[in-house]
């Protein structure tokens, strides 16, 4: 059956003390948003609505970031669950299938969670995922009678035997799209709050004759984030799953509880990582490359055999080819590195394309900005690049050109030609001497 995912994301957030809205405070690089969207694509959803309020453009514009077709709807009065997931109505018009409400504050949820909600969507008319808490705390409480799910109660309106439950409500439901909305029409605000639950349904589907079922779940799982330090512990946890999958997929890493990665970070088998690595967004290390201690990469693609550090960076745009070496203090930014070239030491490389085989020296920089535009540097194969050697592109240097140490290269070098652009060296016996003699006296006079 077809599925349609809602995604309730209004919330201000008042706990969290921040502009944002709540749902785009970020865990490994990615807005909670988005990590409760990618959860849910797992049930390869025809439909996406996410309900915003608070922050709303934002929301919408990082909902659509990450899925294009996502529709976005407005809740301007928070007036609670049901009437959040009622906003999605018009969107869903006419849609014969299931939906499925998760929350844009609730980023764990797994692939296979989903997919149990949805079988047991085959002999159930609604189905809410639970967890057994070990703090319940003030969670709402899942009232089961053998395999049928009565009701559920919030912990405000429950009895003390009620409030002993410690089955709990994630509030995430699954239901046929237009049953959903027919029992929400019926929910009403008679209780503590004055809100109107989504929780309620349970109940007006068992009076309707509708059967009803809860799935369950890890509790760490249904971590949601309305705290920074929530939002830490949700950073956390992440992390630790994060390492774990890269040790089962084969990948060294040599202290894991040093390393961070990102939401999307694809490391290949026998990639080693050494220790304070930190990876944002759009990785991909292929097998058996090495990434050395303190680097940092984002938005860049490693090779095969490639070593990158210690002390490195790499920015969007970087290539590196079978390999390449980048080596300490080195900082590659939109630029195409071939297959064993080498840039080993306190080097910037930047809108630029270094041939195959060539050495890039000690302190070379590509110097692609004017102040307005960024300009191209294209260094052929074989070239040998001399220490602190200043490229100014637009600026091409030739195959097999060796370029001397020192040098501010400003026009294009042909093939295998030497390019020296420096001033000539002047040597006056006996002046270094005098000169320090004269400022040292200058000094006792206190005339500088």
């Amino acid at each position: 059956m077809a599925t349609a995912l809602i995604l309730l994301a209004a919330g201000q957030g008042t706990r969290m003390n921040s502009d944002r809205p709540k749902v785009l405070h970020e865990v490994a690089h990615a807005p909670l948003l988005v990590h409760a969207m990618r959860a849910g694509a797992a049930l390869d959803p025809e439909v996406t609505v996410i309900v915003a309020g608070h922050g709303a453009d934002d929301v919408a514009k990082a909902a659509r970031d990450w899925d294009e077709t996502a529709a976005v709807v407005l809740q301007e009065e928070q007036l609670g669950t049901g009437h959040a997931v009622l906003q999605a109505r018009a969107e869903l018009a006419g849609f014969d299938g299931d939906a499925v409400v998760l929350y844009g504050d609730t980023p764990f949820i797994r692939a296979e969670t989903l997919e149990a909600m949805q079988s047991a969507r085959a002999s159930h008319d609604v189905v809410v995922l639970g967890f057994e808490a070990a703090d319940p705390a003030r969670y709402g409480r899942l009232v089961l009678e053998g395999e049928t799910l009565t009701r559920i109660v919030e912990y405000k309106d429950a009895s003390d035997a009620e409030r002993a439950i410690t089955l709990c409500n994630s509030g995430v439901v699954a239901a046929k799209a237009e049953t959903l909305f027919a029992l929400l029409d019926a929910v009403g605000n008679s209780n503590a709050a004055g809100e109107y639950y989504l929780t309620d349904i349970v109940e007006i589907a068992r009076e309707r004759g509708l059967s009803a079922t809860a799935v369950t779940c890890d509790e760490a799982e249904t971590l949601g984030v309305n705290t920074r330090e929530q939002l830490a512990a949700a950073e956390a946890a992440f992390q630790a799953q994060a390492r774990a999958e890269m040790l089962d997929l084969g990948v060294t890493l040599t202290a894991p509880e040093t390393v961070f990665f990102a939401f999307d970070t694809v490391v290949g088998r026998d990639a080693a990582i050494e220790p304070n690595v930190v990876f944002g967004p759009g990785v991909t290390v292929e097998s058996g490359a090495k990434i050395r201690a303190f680097s940092h990469l984002e938005g860049c693609h490693v090779s095969r055999g490639a070593v990158v550090g210690p002390y490195a960076r790499l920015r969007p745009g970087a290539e590196l080819a079978e390999n390449t070496h980048i080596g300490n203090f080195v900082e590659i930014k939109n630029a195409q590195i071939d297959e064993g070239a080498k840039i080993n030491h306190l080097s910037y490389v930047g809108d630029a394309h270094v041939g195959a085989r060539t050495n890039i020296g000690a302190g070379t920089i590509t110097c692609n900005y004017d102040g307005v535009f960024k300009h191209h540097t294209e260094i052929g194969a074989d070239a040998f690049i001399g220490s602190n050697t200043m490229l100014v592109a637009p600026v091409r240097i030739g195959d097999g050109v060796l370029t001397a140490s020192g040098s501010v290269i400003t026009s294009d070098v042909e093939d295998h030609a030497l390019a020296i652009a420096r001033a000539k060296q002047e040597t006056k016996p006996g002046y270094g001497r005098r000169l320090m003699q004269m400022l040292r006296a200058k000094k006792a006079k206190g005339t500088h």
